[in-house]
């Protein structure tokens, strides 16, 4: 997905701050991180340099948004082997270090890379903040966030906004709500909506979520 349609981090100012949630919301916990930034952009308003973005899976594709950043926010689902819902805060230099010690998935590998380019390049950020969450399940397609880990989205949402104050990008709580196609993430993955529309645990496991795996003959 790309930054807000009116923030965009490919023509954002020398004090540019990005701010990266990475993951796949059709696999549970490992939708983390771009929960986490749809959150606090359905709550929060921010200064013009502040570039909200969903990154999805999209690996080597935000080579530019980490190029167009002075200050990098990073937020995913990490597994630490804590217990789930874990937060820990990693940041700077050792931040591609720690994403590429264990990786759960290809879009952590292919974003590892990206940071390790910028740093080669010379164009890692000054300053990069990793907040990770230790997921509790991966393996359920379609799945939702669990509770410890959509717990603790709200107690990263507040080291988040906190280190986005102190970054200087002016975080205001929204006074009206957002206008569904101002949103980085797609209205139709939305978690509420994604969360009404799934089928009950033991459907979904019988015959699978129809949203994402048809019965057999649909469409013929």
């Amino acid at each position: 997905m790309s930054p807000s349609p009116s923030e965009n981090a490919c023509n954002a100012s020398g004090d540019s701050i990005v701010v990266l949630g990475i993951g796949n919301v059709l696999w549970a916990d490992e939708g983390f991180g771009v929960r986490a930034v749809e959150a606090l952009q359905a709550r929060y308003a921010f200064a013009p340099h502040v570039a909200l973005v969903d990154g999805g899976t999209q690996g080597l594709y935000l080579i530019p948004q980490v190029h167009a950043a002075r200050r990098l926010m990073i937020l995913d689902a990490i597994d630490y082997g804590l217990a789930p819902g874990t937060l820990q805060l990693v940041e700077n230099d050792e931040v591609p270090r720690f994403l590429g010690a264990k990786k759960m998935s290809l879009h952590q590998t292919g974003f590892q890379e990206v940071l390790a380019l910028a740093q080669l390049t010379g164009a890692y950020p000054e300053e990069v903040l990793l907040i990770g969450c230790q997921p509790k399940e991966l393996d359920d397609y379609g799945g939702s966030l669990r509770a410890p880990v959509k717990a603790a989205l709200e107690q990263a949402l507040v080291l988040a906004v906190e280190r986005l104050r102190q970054w200087g990008g002016r975080p205001q709580r929204r006074t009206a709500p957002l206008a569904a196609h101002e949103s980085v993430t797609s209205p139709e993955l939305a978690i509420d909506a994604y969360e009404a529309g799934r089928p009950s645990a033991e459907a979904a496991c019988r015959i699978g979520d129809a949203r994402f795996m048809p019965a057999a003959g649909a469409g013929d």
